[in-house]
């Protein structure tokens, strides 16, 4: 028995129930689901013969057989069994238990077959979406490390785990060498000769059952024009970037003659590849629901399945001090390999980072039922950007600026042309192959293109057909 002065006791735990402390008036089942709840969690203690004022209960008693029971009923009641830490708390001849438990190594506990976390002062029933991410975590595995299902090395689309494995080598974070299959297995994505859910989403021959949602709208319920992309995930990032850079406002700054100018979009275009590679990387494909991004007037909007991974809360991606945790281990070391992200955990700072160059953007993010979202938008508060040129709140350009980029840009060029040029820009490694698929002519027509673009010094051809680049001379 611990004799201890109750109210100093009372006021280390702060007089109130918290996500480590409950008081309850006696034993019932409701202290069992709260013990299950903090064994799924971080741990903590219930108080019982404790008022919800944090009074003792005067009219709290036990008998020698009663906490026997007590333990054996929490054992029961309980799957796999919990036996909580016992203690009485003598306070001026008053008993008080204290019953205790630590984080359970294997998650999740249940109680009578429910599943239940402490999230703040309260005990939150898991769905089975979350049953399986607690699983996953205990056991310090991830879905994409599982093997795909009814999916074997035929599926595999080894030209696209070539590109990947020249992009991993060429950025130097690791050495890749042998065969295609050989490297796969090296980073674990394809195990003991099965396909991984991770190489499947990654190099897929056919589209995945895996929608990006995309739309611009006017208002919530007046849509403009909407895109379904269900490709390999390397491809679908380039694909969805593509569709917000051509939904976005650009102003161009004019630093010398009329062809030398730099380009200063709506938004930042490193925070929406960061936004766009966070809803893919981090999604819980678990979940049946379709990644979703909407382009509105002022704001763009990203959804992903899935809430906050692990331990994570959103008060601690606002105070920018947190361990990050990886839903999908394979995918974000994908990804990092390739240089997309450049560290685990660090792309929500990144994101802030880009928008210290957009004083009137904020960012705001939270958890929704069946997911997390996040918004990026510009207040209505007026700020010059750029001085010269964009106004931060409406993002128009100056009458002088547009009247001469468009004369200049538009003169003797065609809309494929324009187009082809375009896609350039936004990816110089593009094949004639690909900007046939994206402007939807032959890959003649294309040849013939940019042919006529070279004859006007618009464009040339760094390097071989493979391998090399393109560059943009003028616009």
């Amino acid at each position: 028995m611990r004799n201890l002065n109750f109210e100093s006791e009372l006021q280390k735990i702060k007089l109130k129930e918290n996500q480590h402390i409950e008081y309850k008036s006696s034993f019932n089942d409701s202290v069992i689901e709260t013990l299950v709840a903090f064994a799924n969690s971080k741990g903590g203690k219930v108080l019982v013969g404790v008022n919800d004022d944090g009074q003792p209960n005067t009219n709290f008693k036990y008998g020698k057989e009663t906490f026997q029971k007590w333990l054996n009923e929490i054992k029961v009641k309980t799957q796999p069994s919990i036996i909580p830490d016992l203690e009485i708390i003598d306070y001026k001849n008053r008993q008080v238990v204290e019953l205790s438990i630590q984080e359970f190594p294997i998650k999740p506990i249940s109680f009578k077959g429910r599943y239940y976390k402490r999230v703040k002062n309260a005990n939150h029933q898991l769905s089975v979406l979350e049953i399986a991410d607690l699983s996953m975590q205990s056991l310090q595995v991830s879905w994409d490390s599982y093997p795909a299902t009814n999916i074997s090395s035929e599926d595999i689309d080894l030209k696209k785990a070539d590109k990947f494995i020249q992009k991993v080598n060429t950025i130097g974070r690791f050495k890749l060498d042998g065969s295609a299959i050989e490297s796969l297995e090296k980073l674990r994505l394809i195990s003991n000769g099965k396909i991984t859910n991770a190489a499947y989403l990654l190099f897929s021959k056919t589209d995945i059952p895996f929608n990006v949602h995309l739309g611009r709208f006017k208002t919530p319920s007046f849509i403009i024009d909407d895109k379904m992309l269900r490709g390999s995930l390397f491809e679908v990032v380039e694909e969805t970037m593509n569709y917000l850079i051509a939904q976005i406002k650009v102003a161009f700054e004019i630093t010398g003659k009329v062809t030398q100018r730099t380009e200063i979009f709506e938004y930042p275009l490193p925070a929406l590849r960061e936004l766009v590679l966070n809803a893919l990387i981090h999604r819980d494909y678990l979940s049946p629901i379709d990644v979703q991004i909407k382009v509105f007037d002022k704001k763009i909007t990203f959804f992903n399945p899935g809430k906050l991974f692990g331990d994570l809360t959103v008060e601690d991606f606002k105070s920018n001090n947190y361990q990050a945790y990886a839903r999908n281990k394979l995918l974000s070391e994908a990804f990092y390999l390739t240089g997309d992200i450049e560290k685990y955990g660090s792309g929500f700072k990144r994101i802030l980072n880009e928008l210290k160059q957009y004083p009137t953007m904020q960012l705001e993010c939270k958890e929704v039922p069946n997911g997390f979202l996040v918004e990026l938008s510009y207040t209505k508060q007026k700020t010059t950007f750029s001085k010269k040129i964009i106004d931060k709140v409406t993002h128009k350009v100056t009458d002088k600026v547009t009247d001469k980029v468009t004369d200049k840009v538009t003169d003797n060029l065609s809309e494929n042309q324009l187009q082809i040029m375009r896609m350039m820009r936004q990816n110089a490694y593009i094949s004639t192959k690909e900007l046939a698929d994206k402007v939807k002519i032959s890959q003649r027509k294309v040849k013939e293109n940019i042919g006529k673009l070279k004859e006007k010094g618009l464009v040339k051809r760094i390097g071989p057909a493979k391998g090399g680049n393109w560059e943009i001379l003028k616009v």
